[in-house]
């Protein structure tokens, strides 16, 4: 069974994991627009293949994390799931008048 703090973890991982594929999928976006918009002023030019190395790269990484995220989020439904206890509401705590 697995501690709180490796519980902890295993969250904080998870949502690491969600910002980076935000950002990567941003990062993509923005060189698959840089790349398209250098090809069509100068097709074939440096500018553009330089666009065309970044967005491999963050498409490279998009991917990772997509099958990192893929994988820890598997892992995690093997898991046993602890709910809390649910919350009692203020008024039924007080003495009726």
């Amino acid at each position: 069974m697995a501690s709180e703090t490796d519980h902890v973890e295993s969250v904080r991982a998870l949502r690491q994991l969600r910002r980076m594929r935000t950002f990567y999928a941003g990062g993509a976006v923005l060189w698959a627009t840089s790349a398209a918009s250098a090809g069509w002023d100068d097709p074939g030019g440096r500018p553009m293949w330089v666009s065309v190395a970044f967005l491999l790269v963050f498409a490279a990484l998009l991917g990772l994390t997509a099958l990192w995220l893929r994988r820890r989020q598997a892992d995690r439904a093997e898991e046993p799931v602890h709910h809390a206890a649910p919350r009692r509401t203020a008024w039924r705590r007080h003495a009726s008048a």
